[in-house]
């Protein structure tokens, strides 16, 4: 089985589905070069395969990462480096192109503490509800 997501004119994904696995083409129906070709030309949109196996550039399972991130709704496709990425979190944050991960401009404490992200401050913050007294 593979996945494949549909992408809108803003190159945003609004679909992911489940669909016949890249590799079986002796039944792809002519005039297609593609299962990608084929499930884009089925609802007109553009569709590219996802590997579920994905995250951050890296493949679960030691194999060869595929596409950046698994997609899903609302995630971007990157048609200049062929990858899937969400949503940036907050505006301060940054694409990091290599994991195709959105990082914040300052690195988690490794403190073993809870923290979260405020974006006024531009730091991370322990919950007054979890903060240490």
């Amino acid at each position: 089985m593979a996945y494949y997501a549909y992408i809108d004119d803003n190159n945003r994904v609004v679909q992911v589905i489940a669909g016949i696995d890249e590799t079986e083409t002796d039944n792809l129906p002519e005039g297609f070069s593609s299962w990608e070709d084929w499930y884009g030309n089925h609802k007109g949109m553009t569709c590219k395969r996802t590997s579920f196996n994905t995250l951050f550039n890296e493949h679960k399972d030691g194999g060869t990462p595929f596409r950046g991130n698994y997609a899903g709704i609302g995630y971007t496709y990157d048609t200049d480096n062929d990858v899937f990425y969400s949503s940036r979190p907050y505006p301060s944050w940054i694409l990091n192109t290599v994991n195709w991960k959105w990082e914040a401009p300052v690195d988690y404490p490794d403190d073993g503490n809870y923290y979260v992200w405020n974006e006024v401050q531009n730091n991370w913050e322990q919950p007054p509800n979890l903060s240490s007294e």
